[in-house]
């Protein structure tokens, strides 16, 4: 039987599963320079052709010995033999010396140990040490970070700053990633005024429609903007079609639920499939999920923060997926309330909420349409199903940069 036909709500961990199953694999890619690749989906795996660091060098400004020559009993002095900036090839140690190094540079052969300069004295010809000196102090070994031949980063991985520089640190000026992917945006709904506009009586504004636009550019996506779709089915049939022929996944907002001004979920049956509709979730309960003509299709609810909502918990582990990467369910943080929710519900329930001074507030109207309550919060607390909270009870808290980006 289709999840469609079942006419209890779906939990939310049952439908992301479902949902995740279906995302389709990217096979176009395209190489580009490390300047452009943050946030880019990577689908190569990278092997090592050089070690990191390339050679021995010192992790500290000081002189490089060898241990060997140290009196561990009492102070030893040196001639400095050599002076050894970094950048700068060093000459072998001559045995019975030390040399002058500096962070970064290059271990000198017959060197086996760094001492540092506050920990020496320099006369401007010779220093002196004291004992004992263990071998490799401060001495950051050749390879120690990556080895020649190592695979270092999977593919798959979603490029961060940092290794964007460990692509660097190993001589790579470009690299292969996955195409991003095209969203196609659709926004129903005869209320609906762009900003800008003057507003008639019994109209908004579409703000849904710039917050998914911004999610997805942060997420590396390609968003396409179908515009706004009147309510009759002939408009959303025509809409759905077009985005399906430009995109390689479609997401509209409003007209899933059962009014009879809510033509989508009836027209993408008509052009494909639902496989999932209706989630036992608060806010975001008329949530659908299929495809039109081969097209994945998410179906958002209109109220602004149910839309937001929706789209980080299911949408965009979807897309992370589509995009090529690896998806891991978002890190949650167990935190004392400062709030009492007294009424239980039957469905698992996401509060827009902030955490401050290690405590968790809500914000004080949880309406699926004010949406302000997501700009003024840093994250979600999860209720569960039946469940109440009192003031310093633990609550699970899924920041927003959990979900975000």
């Amino acid at each position: 039987m289709s999840v469609v036909d079942n006419p209890d709500l779906m939990p939310i961990s049952d439908a992301l599963s479902a949902i995740l199953q279906m995302a389709p694999k990217p096979t176009e890619t395209e190489v580009v320079y490390l300047e452009h690749a943050v946030g880019r989906v990577l689908a190569e795996s990278p092997i090592a052709a050089v070690d990191v660091p390339p050679a021995d060098n010192s992790s500290m400004d000081g002189y490089a010995i060898n241990s060997c020559s140290i009196n561990e009993g009492g102070k030893t002095t040196f001639a400095v033999s050599q002076r050894v900036p970094a950048g700068r090839a060093p000459q072998p140690l001559v045995s019975g010396t030390a040399a002058r190094i500096f962070t970064g540079a290059e271990i000198p052969q017959g060197a086996d140990a760094i001492v540092i300069q506050e920990n020496a004295q320099f006369d401007g010809e010779k220093v002196v040490m004291d004992g004992p000196v263990q071998v490799g102090q401060n001495i950051r070994a050749k390879g120690q970070d990556i080895k020649v031949g190592q695979v270092f980063l999977a593919k798959g991985v979603r490029l961060q700053a940092a290794d964007v520089g460990v692509l660097a640190s190993t001589g790579l000026d470009s690299i292969a990633v996955f195409r991003p992917i095209k969203v196609a945006i659709i926004s129903t709904g005869d209320e609906l005024v762009s900003p800008g506009e003057s507003l008639a009586p019994g109209q908004i504004y579409n703000s849904n429609r710039f917050v998914l636009a911004s999610l997805l550019t942060q997420m590396g996506c390609v968003p396409i903007d179908i515009g706004k779709v009147a309510d009759t089915a002939e408009a959303v049939e025509e809409a759905l079609e077009q985005a399906a022929e430009q995109a390689d996944c479609i997401i509209s907002t409003g007209g899933v639920s059962v009014g009879e001004e809510d033509h989508v979920k009836q027209s993408v049956e008509r052009l494909g499939k639902l496989d999932v509709w209706r989630l036992k979730i608060k806010p975001g309960k008329p949530l659908a999920f299929g495809s039109v003509k081969e097209t994945p299709f998410f179906g958002l609810p209109g109220n602004p923060a149910s839309a937001l909502i929706t789209f980080c918990l299911l949408a965009r582990p979807f897309l992370i997926r589509m995009q090529g990467a690896g998806y891991a369910l978002p890190l949650a943080f167990n935190v004392p309330a400062d709030f009492e929710h007294l009424k239980s519900g039957n469905r698992q329930e996401y509060m827009r909420a902030r955490m401050e001074q290690g405590r968790i507030a809500v914000f004080h109207n949880q309406s699926s349409g004010i949406l302000s309550s997501a700009s003024w919060s840093n994250g979600l607390v999860v209720i569960p199903p039946g469940s109440v909270v009192h003031k310093g009870d633990l609550v699970s808290f899924i920041p927003f940069s959990e979900l975000l980006g």
